[in-house]
């Protein structure tokens, strides 16, 4: 368990971590000489059942909230601490709504500098934290009042006591997510090199993993690991982790910078979440309001965005895109506190949905149906709402990101199925890829119907008056299954329903009549459109406008554009590919290219011909015979 402590200024935060822990967290000489905290400081405490407990002290000056927040991110226990001579000050009531904003429910306060007042102040202090408390996350947290100089006061033991108890029956922190690792402090380390810290967020982490330093994509090895201030093999969720990095200078990374599994996190310049103002936060916010975010350990300047209302009242909550000139990466459900345009005063915090948010239509319908699914993902209701709001399905890698966990770890509905889109697999509900496949072959029964005479469209076009956003992999699979269930057939370059032909008119019959002997003649090498054009008088449109129709009667296919062979011809030459195939185990262009005399390039078009149609398919240099459905010259028919 990770332990942070908040407060004012000189309310006895370090001097009472010391006192639990015997620690002196203050490192730098400047902290020493001015008797306040600066850095961030750290403290760890062996305990009986094994485990360690560790400390976070932040400082406590309003010009290091920064500071503050970077340490408050990744704690699970908050320790408030006031001061009795002083009772609630300004950064008291700013620490504990930032702890409010970041979720945390679990916490102790410390009532310091008792011996220094008497019992009537010390009963005003208790009265004013009651009364700050309430109505907070942390309004049931225990109060002890104690002298925070002396590790042997017995309200200083009660508290120690206490802390030891929670943090051993604390449970774990779950880690089969994906690794995730904000960096707060990296430091170079004699005879080890660069040295990286912090609290892990999610997953596990293993010496010699390889781990994706973001936002700059740079893969990192990790040498070796310190977990708790112990050597360990391996960090997980909840833990403080001291990686040994190798190969890497300790200029290449800083505070804010993640370490994660390459699977985890993408960067982006916008993300979409739902945004809590303080009622006290001075007035309200309109779109493109300067504001300083803090998300985990990165502190960046960000434009707010309204999704719903022109304008932010105080005490509203409401969704938001916040827009960044550099990248940042983030995770649906990370926690962030926003500050003023100065960067002086917290205005609210909240929660990320959707890290890699869309420039335009970000106010669509659509888009606000994903935010709230992906509002009810946060809230614990998985991935079945996503899926919902995602006719396309979703890209495995893109669930990962937005679940935290590996692809074998996510929990999907009865109702999804996954999709193998040429090597990428995409998660979708059974009932959208029914309603894609209907929608494709209406689309396709519309168009025969509109221009009967046509063959049918090509694949692009037939994407583009059906489903013009699906993404192409998907696209591809969707009309690979459809064939493969013979209820879609292509013709060349062309798509149609089975037993669609395209209607000839007399005239196109007669033209017909005169280009079938010119190609058949033809043999292996037929003429061109432009020659057969030439040869009959007509234009090469007209030309290519019968010979796409004939495509559908099954005379003729396409082997590139504008050459086309007779059935017959390709009849023989699926025998001479079947035959060789069938010999030497696979066609290659150069047996090919001799055994049909012709050149080499035409010999690589017609053995593309054959795998577009699904006759072949190419290994490596080879071409061979597919058997789980051999394609047929009757399968043109």
């Amino acid at each position: 368990m990770i332990i942070g402590t908040a407060g004012h200024i000189d309310h006895g935060k370090t001097t009472l971590v010391r006192a639990l822990t015997g620690v002196d967290t203050d490192r730098l000489q400047e902290e020493k000489a001015r008797g306040i905290s600066i850095e961030l400081g750290y403290a760890y405490v062996p305990l009986p059942n094994g485990e360690v407990l560790g400390f976070i002290d932040v400082p406590g000056h309003e010009r290091f909230v920064h500071t503050m927040l970077a340490g408050a991110c990744g704690i699970d226990f908050a320790l408030l601490v006031v001061a009795a001579d002083d009772g609630v000050m300004p950064q008291t009531r700013e620490h504990l709504a930032i702890l409010g904003l970041l979720g945390i429910s679990r916490g102790a306060v410390a009532l310091t500098k008792i011996d220094q007042v008497d019992g009537a102040r010390v009963a005003v202090a208790r009265a004013q934290l009651a009364a700050l408390l309430a109505g907070t996350l942390l309004q049931e947290a225990p109060l002890f009042a104690l002298d925070a100089t002396d590790a042997e006061h017995p309200g200083t033991q009660a508290l120690r006591h206490h802390l030891h108890t929670v943090a051993q029956h604390a449970a774990p922190r779950p880690h089969e997510g994906l690794f995730r690792l904000p960096v707060d402090r990296v430091f170079t380390l004699a005879g080890h090199g660069t040295i990286a810290t912090g609290t892990v967020f999610s997953g596990r982490v293993r010496a010699g993993d390889t781990v994706m330093l973001m936002p700059a994509q740079r893969p990192l090895r990790v040498r070796s690991i310190h977990a708790q201030q112990r050597a360990a093999d391996a960090g997980r969720a909840g833990e403080r982790c001291a990686l040994n990095l190798a190969g890497v200078d300790k200029h290449a990374l800083a505070r804010g910078d993640w370490l994660a599994d390459p699977r985890a996190l993408a960067s982006s310049l916008r993300l979409d979440a739902r945004l809590q103002l303080l009622a006290d936060c001075g007035g309200p916010l309109r779109a493109w309001s300067p504001v300083h975010l803090h998300l985990a350990t990165v502190h960046r300047v960000a434009h707010l965005v309204p999704l719903e209302d022109a304008q932010l009242s105080p005490g509203i909550s409401a969704r938001v895109q916040l827009v960044f000139a550099l990248p940042l990466c983030a995770m649906p459900g990370d926690r962030f506190i926003v500050r003023d345009a100065q960067g002086r005063q917290t205005i609210g915090g909240g929660c990320v949905l959707d890290p890699a948010a869309p420039e335009r239509r970000r106010r669509s319908p659509e888009r606000l149906a994903l935010l709230a699914a992906l509002e009810r993902m946060v809230a614990g209701d998985g991935i079945a709402p996503l899926l919902e709001q995602a006719p396309f399905g979703i890209r495995a890698a893109e669930l990962m990101r937005l679940t935290g966990r590996p692809r074998e770890g996510l929990r999907l509905p009865a109702t999804a199925m996954t999709i193998d889109a040429g090597g990428e697999p995409f998660l979708i509900l059974s009932s959208h890829w029914q309603t894609l496949r209907s929608a494709v072959l209406s689309a396709l029964r519309r168009f025969h119907e509109q221009v009967p005479d046509e063959p049918g469209p090509d694949a692009a076009r037939l994407r583009r008056v059906s489903f013009p956003e699906m993404p192409l992999a998907l696209w591809r699979a969707l009309l690979a299954e459809l064939a493969g269930e013979d209820l879609l057939h292509a013709n060349g370059a062309w798509l149609h329903l089975p037993g669609h032909r395209a209607m000839l008119s007399a005239q196109d019959q007669a033209l017909a009549g005169r280009l079938q002997p010119l190609i058949a003649a033809g043999g292996f090498d037929p003429p061109w459109v432009r020659e057969l054009a030439a040869a009959v008088r007509e234009s090469e449109a007209r030309v290519r406008e019968v010979l796409r129709k004939q495509l559908t009667q099954g005379s003729v296919y396409q082997v590139v554009r504008d050459l086309f062979y007779d059935r017959k011809r390709v009849a023989e030459l699926a025998n001479i590919v079947q035959a060789c195939s069938l010999e030497h185990g696979g066609v290659g262009a150069a047996r090919f290219r001799d055994a049909v005399g012709l050149g080499r390039k035409r010999a690589i078009q017609i053995l593309e011909f054959f795998d577009r149609v699904g006759y072949t398919r190419r290994v490596r240099d080879a071409h061979v015979l597919r058997t789980e459905r051999p394609w047929q010259i009757e399968d043109a028919h």
